[in-house]
């Protein structure tokens, strides 16, 4: 570990405990004051820190944001566990479950297929939002404002030539998939795979999670994937009677 991320990890533990004064944290680190400073001032930038009016430290709400990220995904995960393997064992195809976490869909369970074909998704990656089904599914339950905002600064980077590149055919796809409750990933991603997508919600009816099914064509085509979709949406309406 880089000694100064070990010494922000630090910082980060010591204001844990309590508000702390740039002397104290110097102090508690065993370094001068303009190390602890340097350090500071990029922490307080991205929010993991805050000054208060008497020039003292506190933990910053980026913390907080990742804290209930990681709950949740830790809480969806375990609640959705049971029924992604029971639609991996019934369909024999891959599951994928995502959540989203400060602007990106994270994948954060995989269930590979029986087969001894294997995607190149990985636990803790993120999916790109633009043509994968996950990311439409989380996207789309966006507010509008944050919606409209990675509208516009996403890489519509063209994986294969079915991938959508423009903001307004992403728009008005995240319009259909708002309106059907679904999404799709025909080729869009990597050009053998096909896959559907559908949200996990609260109690509350926020989207919390989405589960997926992918297939290579040479198993399915894309008429024969759709067929499964009687399944995902009954795992994800399952999952969120049991999240609930």
């Amino acid at each position: 570990m880089s000694q100064s991320l070990a010494r922000a990890l630090q910082i980060l533990a010591s204001l844990g405990e309590g508000e702390r004064s740039l002397d104290q944290l110097a102090t508690e680190l065993g370094v001068h004051k303009t190390t602890v400073l340097r350090l500071l001032r990029t922490m307080e930038a991205d929010r993991f820190v805050r000054r208060d009016d008497s020039h003292r430290y506190r933990l910053g709400s980026r913390l907080f944001a990742l804290a209930d990220a990681a709950r949740e995904q830790h809480v969806v995960r375990e609640v959705a566990a049971p029924h992604l393997r029971q639609l991996n064992q019934k369909t024999g195809q891959t599951v994928h479950l995502a959540a989203w976490e400060n602007g990106e869909v994270i994948y954060v369970d995989k269930l590979d297929s029986v087969r001894s074909v294997r995607m190149y998704s990985q636990i803790g990656v993120p999916a790109a939002l633009h043509c994968t089904a996950v990311g439409k599914v989380l996207l789309a339950a966006q507010p509008k404002r944050i919606r409209e905002a990675l509208l516009a600064s996403i890489d519509y980077h063209a994986f294969t030539p079915q991938t959508i590149t423009d903001p307004d055919a992403l728009r008005a796809e995240l319009d259909a998939v708002r309106a059907q409750g679904w999404a799709q990933d025909r080729a869009e991603h990597e050009s053998f795979i096909n896959c559907i997508g559908a949200p996990v919600a609260d109690q509350h009816g926020r989207i919390v999670g989405a589960v997926s099914i992918s297939v290579p064509d040479v198993l399915l085509d894309y008429g024969q994937v759709l067929e499964l979709l009687p399944e995902l949406l009954a795992t994800t309406k399952a999952i969120s009677a049991d999240y609930n």
